[in-house]
């Protein structure tokens, strides 16, 4: 039995460099973490009362999108790179006439919709400030799930800000036309 390199295996086990420009990240194999003006943000496990809230949404978002041929809708862990960041949405919708022929690295391009389930470990003005990051570099509308309080927050601009609660009915307007579904479901 062939003995593993120990080069190799120290540098398995060392934590990647606080630090390191957008191209090196872009061309690392680093997972689980997100790239925000030169520093390496860890994105720790989510509980199964996000998964459940995510699940709630994507499950009905992407077979909308899918029946209706208006693109795709991609899971956690999918990389966009947003100005000088490269965030990983909880969930995003990118239309049909935006999606690049090259799926093997992270986008180069903003979602049309990004959607962000506020964990316990979030901290909420940094969920605001991706959401404003994502609008900023031309995603069309934002979704924010709080579970604490059961709402959505919907972000259009910084001045087109809206607040769902159980009782209403998230849409996705012109962004991902005629998709609707109760908040309430997201919740359940």
């Amino acid at each position: 039995m062939r003995q593993p390199d120990a080069h190799r295996v120290t540098q398995e086990i060392l934590p990647p460099p606080k630090k390191m420009t957008l191209e090196e990240f872009l061309e690392s194999d680093l997972e689980g973490y997100e790239y925000v003006k030169g520093e390496l943000i860890p994105m720790p496990p989510t509980s199964g009362a996000h998964g459940k809230i995510s699940i709630n949404l994507i499950l009905p978002l992407g077979l909308y999108v899918r029946e209706n041929q208006l693109g795709d809708v991609y899971v956690p862990d999918t990389g966009f790179q947003i100005g000088d960041r490269v965030l990983m949405p909880d969930i995003a919708f990118v239309s049909s006439a935006r999606l690049p022929d090259d799926l093997s690295t992270a986008f180069a391009i903003p979602p049309d919709l990004a959607v962000e389930v506020v964990s316990r470990t979030d901290i909420l003005h940094r969920v605001e400030e991706k959401a404003f990051a994502y609008l900023e570099a031309g995603t069309r509308m934002v979704w924010v799930l709080k579970p604490v309080s059961e709402t959505v927050m919907v972000y259009r601009s910084k001045t087109d800000i809206r607040v769902l609660t159980c009782e209403d009915t998230l849409t996705g307007e012109d962004v991902v036309e005629g998709f609707a579904c109760q908040v309430a479901q997201l919740f359940e």
